[in-house]
């Protein structure tokens, strides 16, 4: 965690990028327990961000903290700050998953601190993962059930990662601890990203954030990483409707114009043309030609000259 004095050069650094025109700026703790440090850290780390917010240079504060760090003490110490989001680690809602995973609370941690953050009218968000150890589809589909089921603002949904010296490397060498492979984790982050979407939830990341450390091939032993594993998921999602389209329209020619969003254009195509492979391969087409038009929403498709339809 940075020293205030390194807080706040990094801060000014930042900002020397940032347009006038910029959307909402928010200083962000992340990558910890913030909640969890001591209280002096907390406030003095708090004091440093608060600076910016009242010299109207960024617009709030957020940090992520662990579920069982909800609690009243620190809840007074940052309610006289501006702060406006609070995003939970809460990862699963089966304690067993949990509890192997070590993560150090509980689903019912989860619901209380939930309530407590939406008392005091904080923006909240719930990072889920999938692939833990003890943990299936049908799990982590009941888990983001349950997360749904707290209506937070937003989620975020992340897959496990086998990461050297850890110790789920330990369990993956001896081959107590399979992980998802890429296609199985994009499957199921679509799946559970349509069930949030449904349920009015948004969210705000799939995948990790790609970094040098993620990318230099010695820190991820296995796990379904990919830089653009949110891409994917978008694009399997355009794929599905893309194939339902189709079948629908009961096309008779070999060609077929697909129209969407130019900003959708590389999500209906896959990464590598894979969507347009695999639609040629399934619907026996020459060729399928991917098409501009701004007056689709983001979110739909259209085939030839029928009607756009969702996409979810």
């Amino acid at each position: 965690m940075a020293t205030p004095a390194e807080l706040r050069f990094q801060i000014h650094e930042f900002l020397k990028y940032k347009r006038e025109n910029r959307k909402p700026v928010q200083i962000a703790f992340f990558g910890g327990n913030f909640l969890g440090l001591k209280s002096e850290k907390i406030k003095s780390l708090l004091d440093s961000a608060a600076e910016f917010v009242r010299d109207g240079q960024v617009d709030g504060i957020r940090f992520s903290t662990r579920p069982d760090t909800i609690n009243q003490q620190p809840l007074d110490i940052i309610k006289d700050y501006p702060v406006s989001t609070v995003e939970l680690g809460v990862q699963s809602m089966d304690d067993q998953v949990l509890a192997l995973s070590g993560r150090g609370h509980s689903a019912s941690d989860t619901v209380r601190a939930v309530e407590q953050l939406k008392e005091r009218h904080f923006s909240i968000g719930l990072q889920m993962m999938v692939g833990l150890p003890a943990d299936d589809e049908t799990g982590a589909l009941t888990t983001a059930q349950r997360i749904a089921d707290l209506a937070p603002d937003f989620v975020r949904i992340y897959p496990t990662l086998v990461v050297a010296n850890s110790r789920l490397a330990g369990w993956y060498k001896s081959g107590d601890y399979a992980p998802l492979s890429l296609a199985e984790g994009v499957r199921l982050v679509k799946k559970i990203y349509l069930k949030f979407i449904k349920a009015g939830i948004d969210v705000i990341r799939m995948g990790l954030q790609a970094s040098a450390d993620l990318e230099d091939g010695t820190t991820v032993l296995a796990g379904p990483y990919h830089p653009a594993f949110g891409h994917m998921v978008y694009s399997e999602i355009f794929l599905d409707a893309a194939c339902a389209a189709i079948k629908s329209a009961n096309l008779t020619a070999a060609n077929v114009s697909i129209f969407v969003n130019p900003r959708r254009i590389s999500i209906m195509r896959g990464l590598k043309n894979s969507n347009i492979a695999l639609l040629k391969g399934r619907f026996g087409l020459d060729k399928i030609d991917i098409i501009p038009d701004i007056s689709i929403d983001d979110d739909s498709i259209k085939i030839d000259n029928g009607n756009p339809k969702p996409c979810f």
